[in-house]
């Protein structure tokens, strides 16, 4: 994934025209924004997923997260795999298993199907990622052309997240399946473009690879997801297990954090930590996605299932965050130069937490005006933000060390959309499940499993039906409301000692 491994193809790819390597780039840049929404897509598809697979709370939770916590720890492996057998062939059948696992997703019968393909899809989308960036490296050998490449991969990767919610909105309304299988045709076309158009790489079998490291970080990463999930629902293990397996997982990691310091090629460059800004980057990109991702599921929810929008109503009513995170995107190439790092990425963290203050007064009522105002600031705040950690952790590290921090930023904002889904999303439940009181009428084993999710319980009162159902949904929904609340306020005070943090850490350039 280094500048250095790519040098001998400089001449191969210099010596093309030049919309050959603009040709690259759209390639990569659509390959890219197909993972990317992939991490979002399936969030205003969740009533309709729900009503089809009866899901229980953990299992969707798993099936929206799964994704991203496969794809975050496979990244930093998959990116060494690229350097030592060839970018390429790793594209190309990163491609093959994302279009198979895409199709399988589609058509799956039971909500573990589920789970399993879009295990499967997130092992493609890893496989794909790392290797976008090293090859936008590596066929951008003009300084000032890579940096518009990188902007504009960057935005892409930021943008992905957004629209996410959106694609889905407009598919799910034929099938729910449809926001998978619409990956195939795409990867069709793909697929034989990247083997006329994507360069070969520099092959180094001798290259070492840490199989032992790469197995500790993926199991210890699911495990503290797995822990942290359960902990939150029991739905398949009482809370002392559930601890268990998520302490497991927090040994495993620091078991491979100390087996990479050992190690004289790592997985992992940990020792560019050591540098304040680039911690200081990393973690603005991770808490930014975070906020992002683990609140749009929250709030595709609140439109539907709450204030009974329908999915592509729900989407449109999405779409300010997703302009507002261009113009954003935009808007920051601008602000940098006059406010500076620290203040740009503080203060793009500091929009966010404000403009999620006032949903805190919300209850089941409408507020179209104030709901698109909220939008614009989330992702206006996020896509500054983002830009400008990405910049920070960029101008931390001397150039010889950028494809070992461009690989951390990828995992960031992988691990930073599964964190988000998972601990937002345990919360929630953990504040909604007790607040669902006893509904006349509702036999006790179908309260049980409408306090799983909102979802479950909007499918058991269309069960139910009559007064009794209604009352159920009624009072599920200002249950869910209050449970939106509290993981507001979590995310606003995440977000806010964040912004303070950067404020204090980052140096006055």
């Amino acid at each position: 994934m280094t500048v250095t491994q790519a040098a001998p193809l400089v001449k191969t790819s210099a010596s093309r025209p030049g919309e050959r390597r603009w040709s690259v780039l759209a390639l990569l840049c659509l390959a890219l924004l197909l993972i990317t929404v992939d991490a979002t897509v399936l969030h205003i598809a969740v009533p309709a997923l729900t009503a089809a697979l009866e899901p229980s709370a953990v299992q969707l939770l798993w099936i929206i997260d799964v994704y991203s916590l496969v794809v975050a720890p496979l990244l930093i492996m998959f990116g060494t795999l690229g350097d030592k057998y060839g970018r390429k062939r790793l594209v190309l059948c990163g491609f093959v298993l994302f279009g198979l696992a895409s199709a399988g997703a589609a058509f799956a019968p039971t909500p573990l199907t589920l789970i399993l393909a879009r295990a499967l899809l997130g092992v493609g989308g890893a496989m794909i990622m790392p290797a976008t960036l090293s090859l936008i490296r590596q066929v951008f050998t003009d300084r000032r052309e890579r940096a518009v490449a990188l902007g504009i991969w960057s935005a892409v990767a930021a943008a992905g997240a957004a629209v996410g919610p959106l694609v889905g909105g407009v598919l799910v309304g034929f099938w729910w399946g449809a926001v998978f299988l619409i990956n195939v045709p795409i990867l069709l076309v793909l697929l034989p473009a990247a083997v006329r158009l994507l360069p070969d790489s520099p092959v180094r079998r001798d290259r070492p690879w840490d199989a032992a490291g790469a197995a500790l970080s993926v199991v210890g990463l699911l495990a503290l997801a797995f822990g942290l999930k359960e902990a939150g629902s029991g739905t398949l293990m009482p809370m002392w297990a559930s601890l268990l397996v998520f302490l497991a997982g927090a040994g495993l990691l620091v078991a491979f954090v100390r087996r990479q310091r050992r190690l004289a090629v790592p997985l992992l460059e940990l020792g560019l930590f050591r540098r304040r800004e680039f911690t200081t980057g990393v973690t603005g990109v991770l808490l930014g996605v975070f906020a992002l991702v683990g609140l749009q599921l929250m709030l595709a929810q609140y439109l539907q299932l709450v204030l009974g929008d329908s999915p592509v109503r729900a989407a449109v009513r999405m779409l300010p965050l997703v302009l507002s995170a261009i113009c954003g995107g935009l808007a920051a190439a601008h602000i940098l130069p006059r406010l500076g790092l620290r203040a740009t990425m503080s203060g793009g963290l500091g929009l966010v937490a404000l403009a999620l203050t006032p949903t805190l007064s919300w209850g089941v009522e409408g507020h179209p005006v104030m709901l698109a105002v909220c939008f614009v600031g989330i992702g206006f705040g996020v896509q500054v933000a983002l830009l400008a950690a990405s910049d920070t952790i960029m101008s931390a590290v001397p150039e010889s060390r950028a494809g070992g921090a461009a690989a951390i930023e990828e995992t960031a904002y992988e691990l930073g959309a599964g964190l988000g889904v998972a601990v937002l999303g345990t919360v929630t439940a953990i504040a909604y499940a007790p607040a669902l009181t006893a509904v006349p009428g509702v036999p006790a084993t179908r309260m049980d499993e409408a306090r799983q999710s909102l979802a479950s319980a909007a499918h058991v009162a269309h069960q139910v039906g009559g007064s009794a159902g209604q009352a159920l949904l009624d009072t599920a929904r200002w249950a869910f409301v209050n449970a939106l609340h509290t993981t507001v306020v979590v995310s606003v005070v995440l977000l806010s000692l964040t912004a303070v943090a950067v404020a204090v850490l980052l140096r006055r350039p």
